[in-house]
C-alpha cells in the first residue's frame, strides 16, 4: 500500500488578493480546512508564512486558537515557510537566515511548535537552501520534482528522483517530492474542470507507473477553493456548491478506494530516513534554480519581470547593505525587509497593493538609506603605468595596451570587444568576437560580439542593438583609461562607458539608457562571448544562489538560459544574483564577473552549446524579461559589469 501526503499552502499576502478580502479568505478557505481536519481525521500539513499567521491573529484569533489546539492533538502539522514567501536563491544569505529565524521564533511563540519540514518558497530551489534549512534546524524539505528531473536529465517515466539531496558542501537532507501535474489535476477535479474518473485514472497511473511509495496528493494554494484570487481571466468560476465538500469526498475516496494511505509529511520523512538512500545533487548548470510547474514558470518571473522587479530587488539590496553596515540588531528592521522581498510583490500584484508598497518603501527608504552620490574618480596617484593606444589604418579597430591587458575594440560595431587578453593568461584572447563562418552550421552563421546590448520587443516587432558605427572618446584620468560611446537609436540613446585600470587586470563596462521606456520584451546587456583559447579546457562556473558560499557547476551539458519558452515567455532560466559574482574557470585560467546589486540587480544568463567540435559559450545580464507577470512601466537601471582575473 502506497503512502500519500498533502500540504495546504496558506498565503494572505497572495499577490492578487486585496487586504479587504482577507476576512473572506479566512472564512471561505481557512476555516473549512480546519473543519475538514476535525471531521475526517485526514492527516494534513499546513504551510504558512509567519506574516500570514500574524495577519490571521489580527483578524480572527479564534482560528489561531483552533489551529493551535488541533496541532496539540496531532490532528495536523505545521510546515515551515519563513516570515515572508521569499525566493531564496535571489536574496542574500543574511536575509534567508533572518526570514526563517524570525518565523520559527514566531511559530513557537504563537503555536508552541516548531516545524520539522520546510516547503521551498514557490518551489524555487538552489543547493544553498539545504545549508540554510539545516542551519535553521529543519529535518527535511518539500520540493517539486518535475523540473529537477529536467535539471538532472532524468527520464520522466523511468528514472527515480533521489531520496536525499546534497547541499552546497556535504550537507544532506531528505526531500519530499511534490508534483505539479498531480496538484493541478486535484485543483481541476475540485473545480469540476475534469471528471472524477479522469482524476482517479491519472492518480492511479501515477502511483503504478512511477512505482512511487509516496504520493504528493496536493501541495499548493488553498485560496483557490471556494474563492478565486483573480490572477487570470481564465480562472474557473466559483461553483454554486461547496468545493470543500468535494475536497472531503475526494480525499475519503482516495483513502478507501486507491490503496493510498494519507499520512503526515513528517511520517513520510521518517520512512525516507529509514529506507534506502539515493543521494544526489538536484540542480545543474542547465537549471541552477529549478522551480515548479511548466517552463513558463521560471526564476526570472521574480527577478526581472513583473511590474518592476529589477528596481524593487535593487532597492531591497540597498536596504540590506545599509542594515549590514549599521549592524542592525532589531528584528523589526529585518522583518520589514523580508516583507519587501516577498515574492508576491513581484508577480500579479494589484494596483492598490503596489501603491501601498511604494509608500512604505519610500518611507523606509528615506529613513534608513542615505542618498548615493554618483561615484567620482578616486584621488589616486597620477603616476600611472605605461599604456598604448593604436588605431588601425582601416579605421575599424582601436587597440589599447597596458602592462596588464590588451583590449581591441570594433568601432564599426558600437565599440564592441574584438578581443580581450590578460597578462596572467599569457596574453591569450579569452573574450571577444566569434566571426560569421566559425561554426559549420547556418543556424549559427552570425557574428557573436562581446560587450554589446540586445533589446527586443515582440509587441512592436522591433530589435535594437549597439552595433552601430561609433567614434569612442578616450580619456586618461587617475590611473584609468575611460572610453565613452554613444549609440543613438530611434527614440533613445545607449550610453556605454568602459574603464580600464592601469594598475590591475580589470575592465569595467557600464550601460545607461537615455529616454528609454521599459519594453514588453527583453533588455540584455554585457553580452560576453568566450573565445577558443579559453574554452579548450574543463570549465566550471561558480556563483552565489542565496547562500553563504559559492555553488560550483560543471559545464558538461548544453545550456541556454535565454532561450524563449514561447512568444510570451522570453527565457527559460538564469543564475542566482545574490552575491553579485560569477567565476568561470579551468585548471589554469579564471575570469571573474562582478556587479553591484545595490545599483542594479541584473539576472545573469549563461549559454554553452556544443556545435560540432566547437563550443558557443556566452554570458549576458538581463534587465528585463517577458512573461505573464509583466506589466507596462517600470525602470531600466544603469548597469556596470567588472571583468577581472581575481
Amino acid at each position: 500500500m502506497a503512502n500519500g501526503f498533502l500540504v495546504f499552502h496558506l498565503n494572505l499576502a497572495f499577490s492578487s488578493i486585496e487586504e479587504d478580502k482577507h476576512v473572506e479568505v479566512i472564512n471561505r478557505c481557512y476555516w473549512p480546512m480546519l473543519d475538514l481536519i476535525e471531521q475526517t481525521n485526514i492527516c494534513v500539513g499546513i504551510e504558512m508564512t509567519g506574516w500570514t499567521l500574524n495577519r490571521i491573529l489580527e483578524l480572527n484569533i479564534s482560528w489561531v486558537n483552533k489551529f493551535k489546539f488541533l496541532l496539540s492533538q496531532n490532528k495536523c502539522e505545521l510546515i515551515g515557510s519563513g516570515w515572508s514567501q521569499i525566493i531564496g536563491p535571489l536574496v542574500p544569505y543574511e536575509i534567508n537566515i533572518k526570514n526563517h529565524k524570525i518565523a520559527l521564533d514566531f511559530y513557537y511563540k504563537i503555536l508552541s511548535v516548531k516545524p520539522k519540514i520546510v516547503l521551498v518558497n514557490e518551489m524555487s530551489f538552489s543547493r544553498s537552501m539545504i545549508d540554510i534549512y539545516i542551519e535553521m534546524g529543519y529535518l527535511g524539505f518539500i520540493m517539486d520534482g518535475d523540473n529537477v528531473k529536467l535539471a538532472l536529465n532524468l527520464d520522466s517515466n523511468n528514472d527515480l528522483l533521489p531520496t536525499h539531496a546534497i547541499g552546497n558542501n556535504t550537507n544532506i537532507l531528505p526531500v519530499l517530492w511534490s508534483d505539479s501535474t498531480l496538484f493541478q489535476k486535484f485543483q481541476r477535479v475540485i473545480h469540476k474542470d475534469i471528471s472524477e474518473e479522469e482524476y482517479f485514472d491519472h492518480l492511479i497511473t501515477y502511483k503504478n507507473k512511477k512505482n512511487n511509495k509516496f504520493i504528493p496528493i496536493y501541495t499548493n494554494d488553498i485560496e483557490i477553493f471556494d474563492f478565486r484570487p483573480g490572477r487570470f481571466t481564465t480562472e474557473s468560476k466559483i461553483n454554486n456548491f461547496s468545493e470543500w465538500d468535494s475536497i472531503k469526498k475526494i480525499l475519503i475516496k482516495i483513502q478507501n478506494e486507491t490503496k493510498i494511505n494519507i499520512i503526515f509529511p513528517s511520517e513520510v520523512l521518517e520512512i525516507i530516513n529509514n529506507s534506502y538512500k539515493r543521494v544526489s545533487q538536484i540542480t545543474s548548470i542547465k537549471y541552477p534554480i529549478p522551480v515548479k510547474k511548466q517552463l513558463k514558470y521560471n526564476i526570472n518571473r521574480w527577478a526581472i519581470s513583473g511590474r518592476d522587479d529589477l528596481w524593487l530587488n535593487t532597492v531591497c539590496y540597498e536596504i540590506h547593505k545599509y542594515l549590514l553596515t549599521k549592524n542592525a540588531q532589531y528584528d523589526e528592521d529585518w522583518k520589514n525587509l523580508c516583507e519587501f522581498w516577498s515574492s508576491d510583490y513581484r508577480t500579479h500584484i494589484t494596483d492598490i497593493k503596489w501603491e501601498k508598497l511604494i509608500i512604505n518603501l519610500e518611507k523606509k527608504h528615506k529613513e534608513i538609506i542615505p542618498i548615493n552620490d554618483i561615484k567620482k574618480f578616486s584621488n589616486e596617484s597620477s603616476d600611472y603605468n605605461i599604456y598604448e593606444i593604436i588605431n588601425d589604418d582601416d579605421g575599424i579597430y582601436t587597440t589599447i595596451k597596458t602592462d596588464y591587458l590588451t583590449l581591441v575594440l570594433n568601432k564599426r560595431r558600437g565599440a564592441t570587444i574584438k578581443s580581450l587578453s590578460f597578462k596572467s593568461h599569457n596574453n591569450q584572447n579569452v573574450i571577444g568576437t566569434i566571426n560569421q563562418g566559425y561554426f559549420n552550421s547556418i543556424e549559427y552563421g552570425v557574428d557573436y560580439y562581446s560587450g554589446g546590448v540586445l533589446i527586443e520587443s515582440p509587441q512592436t516587432r522591433k530589435k535594437f542593438t549597439d552595433l552601430e558605427y561609433s567614434n569612442p572618446l578616450i580619456e586618461v584620468k587617475e590611473n584609468k583609461i575611460i572610453i565613452s560611446v554613444l549609440v543613438n537609436q530611434d527614440f533613445f540613446t545607449i550610453k556605454k562607458t568602459m574603464i580600464i585600470s592601469l594598475q590591475s587586470e580589470k575592465l569595467s563596462i557600464s550601460y545607461d539608457f537615455v529616454n528609454f521606456k521599459r519594453v514588453a520584451g527583453i533588455v540584455r546587456v554585457g553580452l560576453i562571448t568566450f573565445l577558443e583559447d579559453f574554452l579548450n579546457s574543463n570549465l566550471k562556473l561558480e556563483c552565489f544562489n542565496g547562500g553563504n558560499n559559492l555553488e560550483t557547476f560543471d559545464l558538461n551539458m548544453n545550456v541556454n538560459h535565454g532561450m524563449p519558452v514561447s512568444t510570451f515567455v522570453s527565457s527559460t532560466a538564469s543564475l542566482g544574483i545574490s552575491g553579485g559574482l560569477i567565476k568561470i574557470f579551468s585548471e589554469t585560467k579564471s575570469i571573474f564577473f562582478r556587479w553591484d546589486n545595490t545599483k542594479c540587480a541584473a539576472a545573469p544568463m549563461f549559454k554553452y552549446l556544443k556545435i560540432g567540435n566547437k563550443i558557443l559559450s556566452r554570458l549576458s545580464f538581463s534587465l528585463c524579461e517577458l512573461d505573464d507577470t509583466f506589466k507596462e512601466g517600470g525602470k531600466i537601471l544603469p548597469f556596470t559589469l567588472t571583468i577581472s582575473t581575481q
